[in-house]
């Protein structure tokens, strides 16, 4: 799981945390069954206090996008992907690939742009600027 806090954001760094794992399951980075770190864990990796990890745990787990358990540890739930889409805004969408030899190219850039906490129109701006730029800009 790749989740970073920035010290310099305005945002509370359990709002961080919170907010890039939600991004991670609406992306289907994180799928349903899939195991978080321990709060320990994420907290040590992150370099904030435990209760900051376990905050924003408990806030997804209080709208249904995770699940904890004694001794099971923290997962994500099976309709999480569809409650974190919702809770972002999003619906789900089941398009066709225009390229199947470009989908993990797109995949990657979604999630880091939800990572980021982008709207599609501003991901979609940059793949525009970039666009017109040329790919040797």
């Amino acid at each position: 799981m790749i989740v970073q806090v920035d010290s310099r954001d305005p945002l509370p760094p359990y709002e961080q945390i919170r907010r890039q794992v939600l991004a991670l399951v609406a992306s289907g980075e994180l799928p349903a069954g899939a195991r978080l770190p321990t709060i320990r864990q994420l907290a040590g990796d992150l370099g904030v206090a435990p209760n900051t990890a376990a905050r924003a745990y408990r806030e997804l787990e209080g709208v249904g996008v995770l699940s904890s358990r004694r001794r099971h540890g923290t997962s994500v739930t099976a309709e999480a992907r569809e409650r974190a889409l919702a809770l972002l805004g999003r619906a789900p969408t089941a398009l066709p690939s225009a390229s199947p030899d470009l989908d993990p190219a797109a995949r990657e850039y979604v999630g880091h742009a939800l990572r980021l906490g982008l709207t599609l129109e501003e991901a979609l701006d940059a793949v525009r600027g970039n666009w017109e730029r040329g790919p040797e800009a």
